[in-house]
């Protein structure tokens, strides 16, 4: 997949159909219209294109901290394995925002990029305060001579697919109900670095994950069982998100992970998280002897839910 970080970088070309949105989180419903994408291409003989945008917008154009699901290095990374051909990457500003719809549609998908046929999804909104929809695009396509394909929604279950639906089940701590729209694990990425050992103390050794990306979306505060990838390795573990409140020596959230039978050194070292199901909440125990009671515990059922999914 060629990825393209400006406008400039990408040649124009009419035989071209192209798709259009921020696509956190490269979820379901945006496979959908990827695979629609490819299709119209391979039977009209066009090059594709995917146009997303770095920053997210609403971190642009509002003062709202909204959490990303994929980072712009996973979102390329999932788009290169659905086999698309171009991934072009519009750097977001103020100024961006400032265009209309038309005159995005006019001056940077028509005379720049060129093309020929375009494919939205079911609630794609453009240009200046959103105010461009399928409706507008429709009618722009008749003056630039492009078509235009609007997707239905896409549900899973009773849930309408989104990235908006994804991240507040991840708040709520719905690991399987996220994972089931993504049609994938949830996954963050972080650098190993030292903790105060505690862990090793209480004779479950924890791997300290500092996140890569501040914006990244952390779930709930709770105990996780996880998949984790160090340096090509396999290694399954639980992992708790929160402030520690049996110790009460944190005022931010602090991510810990024990992988079963692992006792390399890792310090420095990237890790990929991978969330598989969510046993419990964090709790604040009475002494540490609770607290290494429970340890076992989760250690114990993660390990019996691991054996079922890779047996």
């Amino acid at each position: 997949m060629n990825v393209y970080k400006s406008i400039d970088e990408i040649s124009r070309d009419e035989k071209t159909v192209l798709t259009i949105g921020t696509f956190d989180g490269i979820h379901q419903g945006h496979k959908v219209i990827f695979e629609r994408l490819k299709k119209y291409s391979s039977q009209n003989n066009l090059r594709n294109v995917v146009i997303t945008f770095e920053p997210h917008p609403r971190t642009v154009v509002s003062d709202f901290k909204i959490k990303l699901l994929t980072t712009l290095d996973e979102k390329t990374e999932l788009l290169s394995k659905l086999d698309l051909d171009n991934l072009l990457v519009i750097k977001f500003s103020m100024e961006f925002a400032e265009q209309t719809s038309e005159e995005f549609i006019t001056n940077i998908i028509c005379k720049k990029i060129g093309v020929q046929h375009i494919i939205i999804g079911h609630d794609h909104r453009f240009g200046k305060n959103r105010n461009g929809d399928d409706n507008e695009l429709i009618e722009l396509g008749k003056k630039c001579n492009f078509s235009v394909e609007c997707l239905d929604a896409v549900k899973s279950e009773k849930d309408i697919i989104s990235s908006t639906v994804i991240r507040n089940a991840l708040f709520d701590g719905d690991i399987q109900k996220a994972n089931r729209l993504l049609g994938r694990n949830y996954c963050f990425r972080g650098t190993v670095v030292k903790g105060v050992s505690r862990g090793k103390i209480l004779g479950f050794p924890t791997a300290n994950i500092e996140v890569e990306d501040k914006n990244k979306l952390i779930p709930k505060n709770g105990v996780y069982i996880v998949k984790a990838l160090v340096e090509d390795e396999i290694i399954y573990g639980v992992m708790n998100v929160g402030l520690r409140p049996t110790f009460a020596d944190t005022l931010s959230v602090v991510i810990e992970a024990h992988l079963f039978e692992f006792n390399k050194n890792i310090y420095g070292r990237t890790i990929r998280i991978e969330l598989l199901k969510r046993i419990r909440d964090e709790k604040k125990f009475n002494n540490t002897e609770e607290l290494i009671y429970q340890i076992g515990k989760d250690k114990k059922q993660a390990i019996q839910f691991v054996g079922k999914i890779i047996n």
